[in-house]
C-alpha cells in the first residue's frame, strides 16, 4: 500500500471543513480525492486532532526518558548496596 500524499493535519482539516457545514463533495473536488477516499479517512481519523497525535508523540518520548532515569536510578543503588555489604 502506498503512502498517502496528504499529511494528516490536512485530512483532519478536511473532515474540520465538512462538520462545519461545506459539502464532502465540494471538499472532495479541492482536494482532489473520491468520496470514498473521505468517507473512509471520516471512519479512520474522526474525532483525531492533529495536536493530540503531537501530543501523544510528546508524552512518549517524556515516557522514555522517565524509564530511562529510572533504570540509572536502580543501578546506582543496586551498586551502591553492593559497595557497602563489600565493607
Amino acid at each position: 500500500m502506498r503512502p498517502s500524499k496528504f499529511t494528516k493535519g490536512q485530512i483532519v482539516q478536511a473532515l474540520r471543513q465538512v462538520k462545519a457545514g461545506t459539502p464532502a463533495v465540494q471538499v472532495c473536488r479541492k482536494m482532489g480525492i473520491t468520496e470514498t477516499t473521505f468517507y473512509r479517512w471520516r471512519n479512520k481519523y474522526d474525532g483525531a486532532e492533529v495536536n493530540g497525535a503531537r501530543e501523544v508523540r510528546e508524552l512518549r518520548d517524556e515516557n522514555q526518558k522517565l524509564k530511562q532515569i529510572v533504570t540509572n536510578l536502580l543501578l546506582d543503588t543496586r551498586g551502591s548496596t553492593d559497595f557497602l555489604r563489600k565493607k
